[in-house]
């Protein structure tokens, strides 16, 4: 083994010592943040329960199970390729022609639902 693998191994080490402390330090945190905004801006403007701590705490891993990740950079569907690369695929392999007639579909769905 070199030094440098040494030194990775030490920062592994030391990652992994820090990591719970510090992301349930962030959960509780933005838990916190979570119970501030909901009652600072929904409970005046919409006449709703405050929450308590543990409640924008459980929020906020409520949010997290739904909707995905906490800013992880795109979610599941960019960590597997997701539509957005299928999709732009098969648009590098269309020829002009059914890129045309793709855009005008697109418009016409698009004025059909704005009527």
């Amino acid at each position: 083994m070199n030094l440098s693998t040494i030194n990775t191994m030490r920062m592994k080490r030391k990652w992994m010592f820090f990591a719970p402390p510090v992301f349930l330090g962030a959960v509780l945190l933005f838990g916190w943040i979570v119970m501030l905004l909901w009652n600072n801006i929904l409970v005046p403007s919409l006449h709703i329960g405050a929450l308590n701590f543990w409640q924008g705490v459980g929020l906020l891993i409520l949010s997290r199970i739904l909707f995905g990740s906490f800013g992880r950079g795109g979610g599941r569907w960019k960590q597997r390729g997701g539509p957005s690369s299928a999709f732009r695929q098969k648009w590098m392999n269309m020829s002009e022609e059914e890129k045309t007639k793709f855009r005008e579909e697109w418009k016409s769905r698009c004025e059909k639902r704005s009527e």
